[in-house]
């Protein structure tokens, strides 16, 4: 990627991100499907939390971890924290896989399974865990049924 593609790609990000603090619901699985490719595709893992009120609008879309090009860490309890102090409702968990690939590896899924027992405790719904893959490529665990 070029040093101005990415300048596009940051530019982008930011005009998403206005555009979602005035119209923070997403309406459509194709919506947060472009959303998802815009926020956490890159050369690095990120791992993004999109925190949610009653009626699945946006409160906060938050870069809680960067990692390497095939790893990044990810803490449970700091996830269900972070959505107990902004009050949310429900969560989505949003990753990318920088290989391209995005099939859940055995830390995917654990890590998944580990937020989902915290969030059902809490009277937290997590809606899915999404991993972006290269291109248009993304997958949903929930519609894998590991959710």
């Amino acid at each position: 990627m070029t040093p101005q593609e990415e300048t596009v790609i940051l530019e982008a990000r930011d005009i998403l991100g206005r555009y979602l603090s005035q119209n923070p619901v997403i309406g459509s699985w194709q919506a947060l499907m472009d959303y998802c490719a815009f926020s956490v595709r890159g050369p690095i893992e990120r791992f993004h939390v999109l925190y949610l009120d009653r009626k699945n609008r946006i409160i906060s879309d938050e870069l809680l971890s960067t990692g390497t090009v095939d790893h990044v860490p990810v803490y449970p309890r700091e996830v269900i924290k972070r959505a107990l102090m902004l009050n949310a409702s429900a969560l989505i968990l949003i990753h990318n896989h920088p290989s391209g690939d995005p099939t859940p590896s055995e830390a995917d899924l654990s890590m998944t399974k580990e937020i989902q027992k915290g969030c059902k405790y809490l009277g937290l719904t997590l809606h899915d865990h999404i991993i972006v893959g290269a291109g248009t490529e993304q997958l949903s665990l929930r519609a894998l049924g590991k959710l």
